[in-house]
């Protein structure tokens, strides 16, 4: 446990941290720095939050395939659906951050459990491997969640977040019933997927929004 401190560091809040500053490339003005980095903030603790549920919750057994995407995706919720953020385009990008917040807490928790129970170095490699798969689900859950509050259809996007997320679960799960550490692999190539579809097919969509409202307001 004493090396929690510098996993979460080089591990977990640094990569999400690049990766939201790629992702926000072409968004300057679409956003406020301070908002952005509470909700990054928010995340993490909504994420620590989350994992001590799971924690003290571990004994669902099998149910948790389900249960815990629908604890986590509602906490996001939570944060974003406030009425300040309603209809607002800049609040998808504040489902970013606070996805990637949220995610970079799993890495080390899932490092630090794996290394506890198992001692083997190899599956708490492909653990660590596999938790950057959920850095990026988190990522796009988040995003996901917060443009169906932007369009005023959360639960419907929230839905979405959940069904999204049942393949981390499964995987998981099999991965510690039958011990096949290298399925980890897998959440990465998932979590490339989802990431670049939220990030490049839904994100954008408030660039296109925002031209199409000023061309209506210089007509007018």
């Amino acid at each position: 446990m004493d090396t929690l401190p510098q996993t979460l560091l080089f591990i977990g809040i640094i990569p999400a941290l690049v990766l939201l500053f790629i992702s926000l490339k072409g968004y300057d003005g679409y956003y406020k720095d301070k908002i952005v980095f509470l909700t990054f903030i928010s995340g993490i603790i909504a994420g620590f939050i989350s994992i001590l549920i799971e924690w003290y919750t571990v004994g669902v057994g099998i149910w948790f395939i389900i249960l815990y995407p629908v604890l986590e995706q509602l906490f996001k919720t939570i944060i974003l659906n406030i009425s300040r953020f309603h209809g607002k385009k800049e609040t998808v990008v504040y489902g970013l951050s606070l996805g990637l917040g949220f995610g970079s807490i799993f890495t080390p928790f899932s490092i630090i459990v794996t290394n506890i129970q198992s001692g083997n170095d190899y599956l708490v490699l492909l653990v660590a491997l596999g938790s950057l798969g959920i850095i990026l689900m988190h990522a796009a859950t988040g995003l996901s969640i917060a443009y169906g509050v932007y369009v005023y259809k959360m639960r419907k996007y929230l839905l979405f977040s959940i069904l999204l997320y049942l393949p981390v679960t499964f995987t998981i799960f099999i991965t510690a019933y039958y011990n096949v550490g290298y399925l980890q692999v897998l959440l990465i190539a998932y979590g490339l997927i989802i990431y670049w579809y939220a990030t490049k097919k839904i994100m954008p969509r408030i660039l296109i929004k925002n031209g199409k409202d000023k061309k209506n307001t210089k007509n007018k």
